[in-house]
């Protein structure tokens, strides 16, 4: 294994411990033939899988972001995965499957199993996939590759996502500090996903909003949030577009930042 990819969750704890800025961090990344063990509708439009079984044996996420590959057949139903290298990396076929990513949203290690939550809309590759799929099924997931690992340790934070960051929001929340102080935006398409779990702590406040006629006031409303004294941090996810603005506000306010967009309307698999 390459070194840059030894000790993964020494290097993250380390980080979110006492780092600065935002640090890419390697994992070892496996190729994994898994099982649907469980099918759970979170809300109307939020549908979590549970992927399980001993090939998650050593399987490494220790940021809230971390995402996978899920790899789907061709379309003549052939699987071509991509198969370790020897080096804590992956050689993938060519030409490169059709993947898609989606983000850690839990993972036991004791049981074995790993959670992934799907938004559902018309005409998403994973998204139809993910609608049908039935426990018993197989799926190969790759990854996750590394952390876009941020500290833990600023005096304040902002979650800017939209919903498809939201399982990302919500474990973050999860591994936080005790103390920690926070202001979570989230911006959905309709009123009911609303109900989306988010872990309740004290110093966190959550702010809901819905967009109307397909307008974001995502990075309008982050924009207007009055910080508190000391160092902020913001993490802005989802459509491209929308948390565009959020970059140039972060500079301007001197706020560190990891902004990340998870999608963009009209490109089909973005790689940001």
């Amino acid at each position: 294994m390459s070194a840059d990819r030894h000790d993964p969750a020494g290097r993250v704890a380390a980080h979110h411990r006492a780092g600065s800025g935002v640090a890419r961090i390697g994992y070892p990344i496996g190729v994994r033939r898994v099982r649907i063990v469980a099918r759970q509708q979170v809300t109307p439009r939020m549908l979590r899988l549970t992927l399980g079984g001993a090939g998650l044996a050593g399987f490494h996420t220790y940021q809230a972001d971390d995402h996978v590959r899920i790899v789907f057949p061709d379309p003549d139903g052939t699987q071509r995965d991509p198969v370790p290298d020897g080096q804590g990396m992956l050689d993938w076929p060519e030409p490169f499957p059709l993947t898609r990513k989606y983000t850690v949203r839990r993972y036991d290690a004791a049981a074995h199993e790993l959670d992934l939550d799907f938004v559902l809309h018309d005409g998403g590759v994973a998204s139809t996939w993910a609608a049908s799929a039935a426990v018993g099924d197989e799926v190969t997931i790759a990854g996750p590759p590394g952390a876009k690992a941020f500290p833990h340790h600023h005096d304040h934070y902002v979650l800017a996502v939209d919903g498809t960051a939201l399982p990302a929001a919500a474990r973050w929340l999860e591994d936080a500090p005790a103390d920690v102080s926070a202001h979570v935006v989230a911006e959905v398409d309709d009123a009911a996903e609303r109900g989306y779990p988010l872990a309740s702590r004290d110093g966190v406040t959550v702010t809901w909003l819905v967009r109307e006629g397909g307008h974001s006031t995502l990075a309008e409303t982050v924009r207007s949030l009055r910080l508190p004294a000391g160092r902020t941090f913001l993490f802005a996810a989802g459509e491209a577009t929308d948390i565009r603005p959020l970059r140039a506000w972060s500079r301007d306010r001197a706020v560190d930042s990891l902004i990340t967009g998870y999608w963009k309307r009209g490109t089909v698999g973005l790689e940001d």
